[in-house]
């Protein structure tokens, strides 16, 4: 057993100061930049083809499992922003870059009021919300796999007297709407989505004639990845991000039979290590009320599924915060149909 397995197995059972925790981090992180930086185009290619022998979504019923709304109302800024933040400065709080990001991607994706609306992955609803407030005439449908997060953003919009929002929950290996959109939204879920070209293709078929399809993915630089759950080092693989992979930045490339980058944006990893940090600041700070949240879920593992949970924040900072987040970043993409 390496070094690194020994860590992450100790970890699993008894409380490790961070500072052990992240150097662990930051090992695994060099170990997977030296593997990643030989990467190519051919190799990306290579692997796109392999995606292609995949279903759209693996492990599809993991993604039901509904840790409850409660634990993410502790953990997360005011917008429940499950996603990357966008900090412009040292002294933007949480909110602030989750109201950065919100507006970036309206920006981005060329929202307009009086568009149709589809958005993929819609968390917990940050964005959804976001866009049925900014444009009231807008025609906005978020889909989710999780009952938990449909309920949710539900009641915001009947809270809130959002009329133009509705929400679905759907398997994406399955789901077809009705009709098309001007504009498809998608923000860090085609990581958990396996058959890319089965999927862009039916997008396509969504899209009216002129729309637009924008997409923010977390990235490597130069290589694409799968998380192994047979890797008993790969620990957010096994306990986390099931049935997942990251794709390098230009991993997207590879289909451009199907849809052309009209335009594209780089983050620096720097922006999600700050918000990662900032949420590992609510749940130390909310300890008590996620231990309640979490034990109608976890029972008698609680305790074991708090340090799961810590392990996955400080993970999540040491990777897109390595090399002082030029390794690991997230990519934003503009297309329309090829």
């Amino acid at each position: 057993m390496s070094v690194v397995s020994a860590i992450i197995g100790t970890a699993e059972r008894v409380p490790l100061p961070d500072v052990v925790i992240r150097a662990a981090i930051q090992r695994l992180c060099s170990r997977s930049a030296t593997r990643l930086a030989a990467h190519d185009a051919p190799a990306d290619a290579a692997f796109a083809g392999r995606m292609m022998l995949r279903p759209i979504a693996e492990n599809a019923e993991a993604g039901r499992e509904d840790v409850p709304a409660a634990f993410f109302a502790e953990m997360l800024g005011p917008s429940r922003k499950y996603s990357c933040c966008f900090y412009k400065t040292d002294a933007t709080t949480l909110q602030e870059a989750e109201e950065e990001a919100l507006r970036q991607t309206v920006e981005h994706a060329g929202l307009a009021d009086g568009q149709t609306i589809l958005e993929l992955g819609c968390g917990w609803g940050s964005l959804s919300l976001w866009m049925a407030r900014q444009f009231p005439h807008a025609r906005v449908t978020a889909v989710s796999t999780s009952q938990a997060q449909r309920a949710h953003v539900e009641e915001e919009a009947r809270r809130r007297g959002l009329l133009n929002l509705r929400v679905v929950t759907a398997d994406m290996n399955v789901f077809a709407p009705d009709g098309q959109f001007d504009r498809i939204v998608s923000v860090e879920m085609f990581e958990q989505m396996m058959n890319w070209r089965k999927l862009m293709t039916r997008l396509r078929s969504w899209l009216a004639p002129d729309g637009r399809f924008f997409m923010q993915i977390v990235t490597h630089r130069s290589g694409s990845q799968l998380f192994d759950r047979l890797d008993r080092e790969d620990w957010i693989a096994q306990h986390v991000f099931t049935g997942g992979l990251m794709p390098s930045h230009h991993l997207v490339r590879q289909f451009h039979d199907i849809f052309t980058v009209e335009k594209e944006w780089c983050w620096s990893g720097a922006h999600y290590q700050r918000t990662a940090n900032d949420w590992l600041a609510n749940f130390d700070a909310h300890r008590d009320a996620i231990e309640a949240a979490l034990r109608n879920v976890y029972g008698a593992e609680t305790h074991l599924w708090m340090r799961r949970w810590r392990w996955f924040l400080l993970a999540t900072a040491g990777l897109f915060g390595y090399a002082a987040g030029s390794e690991w970043g997230i990519s934003r993409y503009r297309m329309k149909a090829a």
